[in-house]
């Protein structure tokens, strides 16, 4: 069985490699007491920052592995070197049961590749998708998904994204009934693709779900606390969330800019500090890091390749929040209840 007190690190992916991801272990180890933690990598280059970080020490172990995948590797080469790097060593961790989940900051497209091949998807799903955490004005963050796994989605990968971003939303931020809407042009309902129509009209008829459907959404509300879960193919998940990171950077940015251009204005900076302060926290995508694969038979988490360790401390807090909610099994339950009702409706 999994162990679900062990989360597998691959401590050579993003930008920092190492000394990010190893700092990240130790904060994370700090607020998940009785958490251990398994990194693979470089053992020597682990140790020296591990040296740094002697409270978490006693919690991690270190599997030495020889490759790593770089960021400019196809999904096809690193899927030929699985078995010595250090991210296709980690998802085998969670094939194998030896770990509860893994959290990485490599290769999306590779990391995405191996976990597929080697954890397989589960029964009922077609294709796994990349679901993240968005900031709002609501209540609670917003899931969204696909963000880039699939750039081509019919109908039905549509649905099985709503019932996944349901089950995600429930058990990470406890929504016991989430608004779930599908990204379009329009909110009318005879606007979009006829894969959105049809999906649309699939999910308006499962009132039986653990879910709210609620329509159409368009991208200009989607961070006005108005839904939960957010579902789209990749191809458009993927442009929104980069135009939404995009606007946050020109944002602060632009206040940064206003801020430094005068004296007066810099006494302006200073008696709006603490509100900046809540603007830059809000906005702060490494306060919401952590991506997760959902519809694969394990858990599996992406870090943003650039994240600080309080990010990458968040992700792998999202990955032991998921194996402590059986996050798989709620997912598989609801397919279940889904697939039982579509049956019986088709007699």
């Amino acid at each position: 069985m999994a162990s679900p007190s062990l989360i597998a690190i691959d401590a050579m992916g993003g930008d920092g490699g190492p000394v990010t991801m190893v700092a990240g272990v130790a904060i994370a180890a700090a607020r998940l007491p009785g958490q251990r933690f398994l990194l693979f990598g470089d053992e020597a280059a682990i140790r020296a920052e591990l040296a740094r970080h002697p409270a978490a020490a006693g919690r991690i172990d270190i599997v030495h592995t020889d490759g790593v995948v770089s960021g400019e590797d196809k999904p096809s080469q690193a899927i030929r070197r699985a078995k010595s790097t250090s991210i296709g060593l980690a998802i085998d961790a969670v094939k194998t049961q030896a770990a509860g989940a893994v959290v990485s900051a490599g290769n999306t497209g590779a990391m995405m590749a191996m976990a597929k091949l080697a954890l397989r998807t589960m029964k009922g799903i077609d294709r796994p998708a990349l679901a993240a955490l968005l900031p709002t004005l609501g209540d609670n963050d917003l899931v969204m998904l696909d963000l880039g796994a699939n750039t081509e989605c019919d109908a039905q990968n549509l649905v099985q994204f709503a019932v996944m971003g349901a089950a995600y939303s429930r058990t990470a931020l406890g929504v016991q009934t989430p608004r779930v809407r599908l990204l379009n042009i329009g909110t009318e309902e005879l606007k979009g693709t006829d894969a959105l129509k049809v999906a649309a009209a699939t999910l308006r008829e499962a009132d039986y779900l653990a879910m709210r459907f609620d329509g159409f959404i368009e991208g200009d509300r989607l961070g006005r606390g108005e839904v939960d879960v957010v579902v789209t193919d990749g191809f458009s998940g993927n442009i929104a969330l980069k135009a939404i990171e995009g606007t946050a950077r020109f944002v602060a940015d632009l206040l940064r800019r206003a801020f430094t251009s005068s004296v007066r204005s810099k006494f302006g900076f200073l008696i709006s500090k603490p509100a900046m302060h809540l603007l830059r926290v809000h906005l702060d995508p490494n306060n919401h890091n952590g991506a997760v694969f959902l519809g694969l038979n394990g858990i599996v988490v992406k870090s943003h390749g650039g994240a600080d360790p309080q990010g990458v401390a968040n992700a792998i807090g999202v990955a032991a929040k998921l194996v402590d909610e059986d996050i798989t099994r709620r997912i598989a339950q609801d397919l279940e209840h889904f697939h039982n009702h579509a049956a019986v409706a088709a007699v």
